[in-house]
């Protein structure tokens, strides 16, 4: 499920690759006292198929409002679909399908900064494509990365056999042009230079296969991946992006025990430390202050109940009271916040101790900058949400 960057006949969109084998659209209308996600638009893939992932082309700020509204699908028969939503009113219609791997495509992602090329897995010597177009992502179980210009998708602008397994994850950075992220059941996180595709920026071994990789919404250079058994890890991708070093420094990495990190993600709400005030959530514009890593504490999980119509709060916790996760160093993590609850008056969500700041508000005077990370685990069912505070 991927939310659409930008407001669609007046609402906000919610995109849903289904098992069905159909890509749906869902609209979030807002009602007296709640929201709710009401069918928009749906439209169906192959026969015999699975669809696996998908992607909007409105992942960069500052999009021309004249772009078409594009989506990248992948297929469990190794095919792209490229959909274009209409923007008026509910609808899709297929511009393209091609066969891009010989197993699952796991992954389809946009090149946020050209969106009319597409990137998928297999090896031939790059091509430069001068022209902007739709920039998708593709990765597969044959372990090949692919990248496709959508204009002439039937053969692939490059192909990359440099993860020796199926990639799970291809993240376009959005901040910065011609990076790509690209994380693999092989348990390597690789930074791209995608001008120069022969070898990665960095090559980092992890402790688990990297399912998920999510860039920071402010801070630039932070990528955060979700790594199975091996937790989830922050990397700071400032060195090799701008001095060309083949390192990602770990930011923070932690292994939640028993349980396999499958989902992560940062909120775009985020928390700043006010000289006069408590922390706040803010909605903004990208910090001033270079990251780096401090604490992280857990805000609050939800977890499934059995024959239960809700989700109910539960504290991180271990045996001994404290926070159970493990860091790299093998501190714990310490008392978690109160769980978030709603405003009545406003409607909001809010923790103890927080308040809500509008976009305008200044945020040089802040010391530090609070992210929100989630999680959500294998075994133990849970969705976690992080405090991580970094100065």
């Amino acid at each position: 499920m991927k939310w659409c960057h930008i407001a669609v006949a007046g609402h906000a969109l919610l995109g849903v690759a289904q098992a069905a084998g159909s890509i749906e659209l869902l609209r979030l209308v807002r009602s007296e006292n709640s929201y709710t996600l009401q069918p928009f638009s749906c439209f169906a893939l192959e026969k015999q198929c699975l669809a696996l992932s998908l992607d909007w082309s409105t992942g960069k700020a500052g999009r021309a409002g004249d772009q078409p509204l594009k989506i990248i699908s992948s297929d469990s028969s190794g095919q792209l679909h490229l959909l274009q939503a209409y923007q008026a009113g509910p609808g899709m219609q297929a511009v393209g399908t091609w066969q891009a791997h010989h197993f699952e495509a796991w992954a389809a992602a946009f090149d946020y900064w050209q969106t009319e090329v597409v990137y998928s897995d297999h090896v031939h010597p790059p091509s430069v494509v001068s022209d902007t177009g739709i920039c998708g992502v593709l990765s597969g179980d044959d372990g090949l990365l692919k990248g496709w210009d959508t204009r002439t998708p039937g053969t692939p602008v490059f192909t990359s056999r440099r993860h020796s397994m199926g990639v799970c994850s291809v993240q376009s950075s959005p901040h910065c042009e011609n990076v790509l992220a690209t994380g693999s059941y092989d348990e390597h996180v690789l930074l791209w230079d995608t001008r120069s595709v022969k070898q990665p920026l960095a090559d980092v071994p992890m402790q688990g296969g990297v399912w998920r990789l999510k860039w920071h919404p402010f801070h630039h250079h932070l990528l955060l991946a979700a790594c199975m058994h091996g937790g989830f890890t922050i990397f700071d991708c400032q060195k090799a992006i701008e001095e060309n070093q083949e390192v990602l420094p770990v930011t923070l990495s932690y292994t939640l025990p028993n349980s396999l990190v499958y989902g992560v993600d940062w909120s775009w709400l985020y928390f700043r430390r006010l000289p006069q005030t408590h922390p706040s959530f803010c909605l903004g514009s990208s910090p001033g202050s270079d990251p780096g890593g401090k604490t992280a504490d857990p805000v609050c999980s939800l977890k499934d109940v059995a024959q239960s119509p809700a989700p109910c709060f539960e504290r991180l916790a271990d045996a001994d009271g404290e926070g159970g996760t493990k860091h790299q160093s093998g501190g714990k993590l310490k008392t978690p916040l109160q769980p978030f609850a709603e405003d009545k008056d406003g409607g909001r969500l809010r923790a103890s101790g927080v308040q809500i700041c509008e976009r305008g508000h200044s945020l040089e005077a802040a010391d530090s900058d609070v992210s929100l990370v989630a999680t959500c685990s294998f075994y133990d069912h849970v969705l976690h949400l992080w405090k991580w505070e970094n100065s």
